[in-house]
């Protein structure tokens, strides 16, 4: 059997866009994990901190992008270190309100400038117009 392919440029390109986010996100991940907590537990931090610190899981899951078992999964593990509160509110006992407690917000506050300052170093390489162009690639390619 013989492959063909319809666009060899764009094989190329989803091969360099793998490689490219597979190796920022283990380093980035490899750090946070140091401190103890996972990528996806910190990224899910960072978005209620920066939502005030309460959302429906509903609306959690959606900002990142997650599936439904794994929201649950990453908020129950959250949740089991003290870091959020999951709860039903009275007035509608189907959806889950996650609320990011006091040590969820002193750990994002601790991590946070370091992460930033590794972000930052990670996309380094590029200047200000290539990350722009990226961002929008991006945002094309996931729409």
């Amino acid at each position: 059997m013989s492959l063909e392919l319809g666009d060899p440029l764009a094989h190329r390109a989803l091969q360099a866009l793998l490689r490219a986010e597979s190796a920022v996100r283990r380093r980035l991940a490899a750090e946070l994990e140091r401190e103890g907590i996972s990528a996806a537990g910190f990224s899910a931090l960072v978005v209620l901190t920066t939502a005030g610190g309460v959302l429906e899981l509903k609306t959690l899951r959606r900002r990142l992008g997650w599936s439904k078992p794994n929201a649950t999964e990453v908020t129950a593990t959250l949740e089991a270190r003290g870091l959020v509160v999951r709860r039903r509110p009275p007035d509608d006992r189907r959806i889950v309100v996650v609320d990011l407690t006091a040590a969820g917000r002193d750990l994002v506050e601790r991590l946070f400038p370091a992460h930033s300052d590794r972000v930052a170093r990670a996309f380094g390489a590029l200047d200000e117009g290539e990350k722009r162009s990226l961002a929008e690639i991006c945002r094309k390619l996931a729409a």
